[in-house]
């Protein structure tokens, strides 16, 4: 097993031989020093890949730095997309992802990490080692798939895609990115089922910005909705309105988590099987508009 406690930041015995053994490494050739320019990372491989012991230290980082936004095992989370498909938006090379790890994407969720060059060769390592097979084909037709999400299937009413549709249930303009196709169809069919559970919740069976809560305020007001926020003092839920509700906690009689999403099932009287592939093939295509311009 790995030792993990070169990871931890106090015995200055432990700190000292890793700078110097990366120092070595780098005066080596074996570690890549970070890269000067577009053109230079482009040409960077990871001296780490396949390296059995690396990739488990990519995993123990992995689950301390990353794990709260994309999942545990990588599938996905409430805020990050699943990296365990092998399918990358912002570039699929090792040095790609590399970069992607140390600077961040502006303009998204994805923050620059404070990892050295090695830890990040090293959960490029880990999520290397998730994708060794490359990518299935979604069978489906995805323009059958987006007339269901456009039509009969109502789905618009209450999702948004690249600017057009609802806003109570979530953003879908990349979720084919954050989750996988098994994902999509088992929340299709079920979305109260355990699907992603949160790194800091697992007991959560939905993500957190479509939880079904109902208020009721002290003159007898009920008011239901998807939950927008929450802390001790104060809770925002939105109606399926859309309809922004804001509340001071001691001005409720009664704040209900219900324990489902509003979100309704659609069983094979709703939607075929067919259609449901047909469904999952339009989302897992739905990438965002920078992965769209790309194709």
């Amino acid at each position: 097993m790995a030792d993990h406690r070169r990871r931890c930041p106090q015995p200055a015995r432990i700190i000292v031989p890793l700078v110097a053994l990366c120092a070595a490494i780098a005066v080596a050739g074996i570690l890549p020093r970070r890269a000067a320019s577009i053109t230079e990372a482009q040409e960077l491989k990871n001296p780490l890949a396949g390296n059995p012991e690396e990739i488990q230290e990519g995993a123990f980082l992995f689950r301390s730095n990353c794990a709260l936004c994309h999942g545990l095992g990588a599938r996905g989370g409430s805020r990050g997309p699943d990296l365990s498909r092998g399918v990358w938006n912002h570039g699929s090379s090792d040095a790609d992802i590399f970069h992607t790890i140390l600077s961040g994407i502006p303009g998204t969720l994805m923050p620059a990490n404070d990892l050295t060059d090695l830890e990040a060769w090293e959960v490029v390592a880990y999520l290397r080692s998730l994708t060794r097979a490359p990518p299935i084909p979604i069978p489906g037709d995805r323009k059958a798939g987006e007339a269901i999400f456009q039509g009969d299937g109502n789905c618009w009413l209450c999702h948004m895609v690249n600017g057009k549709g609802g806003r109570v249930g979530p953003d879908l303009s990349s979720v084919g990115s954050r989750r996988s196709p098994d994902f999509l169809a088992d929340k299709i069919r079920n979305p109260n089922k355990n699907l992603a559970p949160a790194q800091m919740e697992p007991q959560k069976e939905w993500p957190y910005d479509a939880e079904a809560v109902t208020v009721v305020t002290h003159d007898g007001k009920t008011v239901r909705g998807v939950l927008r926020n929450e802390d001790t003092f104060s809770i925002q839920i939105m109606d399926l309105q859309e309809d922004l509700h804001s509340y001071l906690k001691k001005d409720l009689r009664d704040v209900t988590h219900e324990g489902k999403s509003l979100m309704p099932p659609s069983d094979q009287e709703i939607l075929s099987n067919v259609q449901l592939r047909d469904m999952v093939a339009y989302l897992d295509g739905l990438r965002g508009p920078t992965a769209e311009a790309k194709k």
